[in-house]
């Protein structure tokens, strides 16, 4: 055990909720479900949001707001959209409240709205009433809409950032003229996705489609991106789908053509929400605290000076100054820790348990030989280097240590991705080396299901670089052309 943090081989669920908790990333609210993301967390959703953002605007699309509050009636009018989300709906009834005469506050049962309102779980049913409105011809078309926003999903079991019942996240959705345009978007944004998580998050991702049980409710077709997390299970990071008609047709979203007929919208909606920042920690992270890669840490260096009487301080405060200049005219973000009510070790422990990339020890006899120490948090390594050309040196070093977390992760997931022709085998590979199994399926729901309920394992996709090749189901011996990606999920 390392400051208050279990070991993961330990207890793995309790390690990342220790680590999330003495990070200082998040905290429990009086609201069960539901949490406080502290500063420290929400800087990297703030990074994980601009980088995000800047892609989205590169492919064309804008950012809008719609109401938190949608009638219930909208939920009626997609029938699997709703069957899909009515078992997770928060619902409000009532616009106010009152005091009962005795001191307390009751709800006014005389202030009963006319139609329920449900906390949004998501958007599609409001943003396709809205663009009702906003699309008559081709020329409306496309529309390119994405939203920042937080959502509420009523969860049983709730795990912070994992699985809230209310969270942030971004939801995109377009309406195209066309199905070729519309899966193109759809296949767009999931590029976007993994470009985002393999070059930023330094997590190696999976792309491919969910099976027909495992889509969006309401889709036609759903694509992800699969990541494996540390303990060996799957966690989903991203999904797009390619909503078809369905939402046009039921929210009467027509369109004239430019051969001058009626024809409904094709649509697509994508996501990713604050659940990436548990994918990060869980793929990275180490028995010491989180491990960051550098594109998404909120403190990039660290700058820890080691001195006995304020004179060594300012001088040591003189080349700090200047170094910091230098490295933010990089992008580097620094910190300098110059608090006199903590110790150097006590520092170096903080800014290890908050993964900061790289720390910058300098004290007076460095200042004398020109020199700093340099620790890495990813291999927890020192070198001492000198003090002339050490912007650009670190630069290098970030650059370095985001490629080396990325590689840990890749190989861990090639080292626990594992072939399996028969159903003993995997179970049995379930329960000794949990990952992900790549295994022969007859391509039906129910097989699927007798699996899932048998051994807890999904199909987490089918990967779009599935090669062909002849085999048997796992579970039935019936023929298959390609295996799919089963693993224990988050």
């Amino acid at each position: 055990m390392s400051k208050g943090v279990i070991s993961k081989d330990e207890d793995y669920s309790q390690w990342f909720n220790d680590l999330i908790i003495k990070s200082d990333m998040a905290e429990y609210s009086p609201v069960r479900g539901c949490m406080i993301i502290k500063p420290y967390g929400y800087s990297i959703w703030e990074k994980i949001q601009a980088v995000l953002d800047k892609m989205f605007k590169e492919t064309g699309h804008q950012n809008a707001y719609f109401p938190l509050l949608i009638p219930k009636s909208f939920f009626s009018k997609e029938a699997s959209h709703v069957e899909g989300f009515a078992k997770e709906c928060a619902v409000v009834t009532h616009y106010r409240l009152k005091n009962d005469g005795n001191g307390n506050i009751v709800v006014d049962e005389e202030a009963k709205l006319e139609e329920e309102l449900i906390i949004r779980p998501t958007s599609e049913t409001i943003i396709w009433n809205t663009y009702r409105g906003w699309i008559q011809s081709y020329r409306d078309l496309p529309i390119l809409v994405n939203q920042w926003a937080n959502v509420m999903r009523w969860e049983m079991r709730t795990r912070l950032f994992l699985r809230t019942s209310e969270f942030l996240w971004q939801e995109g959705h377009t309406a195209h003229a066309t199905a070729d345009e519309a899966i193109a978007e759809t296949e767009q944004m999931l590029n976007v996705y993994a470009d985002f998580a393999e070059n930023w998050m330094a997590l190696p991702v999976v792309k491919g489609r969910k099976t027909p049980n495992e889509r969006f409710a309401g889709a036609l077709d759903t694509y992800c991106i699969e990541a494996l997390m540390q303990d060996g299970k799957a966690l989903q990071a991203g999904t797009s789908h390619f909503l078809g008609q369905n939402f046009a047709k039921a929210f009467d979203v027509k369109f004239t053509t430019k051969d001058n007929v009626q024809d409904f919208v094709w649509a697509t909606s994508w996501g990713v929400s604050t659940r990436l920042i548990g994918a990060l920690i869980m793929a990275h992270s180490d028995d010491a605290g989180l491990v960051l890669p550098p594109k998404l840490a909120p403190i990039q260096v660290v700058v820890v000076p080691i001195y006995k009487h304020d004179e060594e301080l300012e001088n040591i405060t003189t080349f700090v100054n200047a170094l910091t200049k230098e490295l933010r005219s990089k992008d580097i973000s620094v910190k300098f820790d110059k608090r006199d009510t903590h110790r150097p070790g006590a520092k170096f422990a903080e800014y290890e348990l908050k993964g900061v990339p790289l720390r910058v020890a300098i004290g007076s006899r460095d200042m004398q030989n020109g020199t700093v120490e340099l620790a890495r948090r990813d291999t927890k390594t020192k070198e001492t280097v000198n003090q002339e050309g050490l912007a650009a040196h670190i630069e290098a070093l970030l650059e370095e240590i985001q490629t080396n977390i990325y590689a840990k992760a890749a190989t861990f997931r090639e080292e626990n991705t594992t072939e399996v022709d028969t159903y003993d085998e995997f179970k049995r590979m379930l329960d000794e080396q949990p990952g992900f199994l790549s295994a022969h399926w007859d391509g039906t729901a129910e097989t699927e299901q007798k699996i899932k309920d048998e051994t807890k394992a999904t199909i987490r996709c089918i990967p779009l670089n599935n090669k062909q090749e002849e085999g048997k189901c796992i579970l039935t011996g019936k023929p298959s052309t390609q295996r799919v990606l089963f693993a224990r999920a988050y």
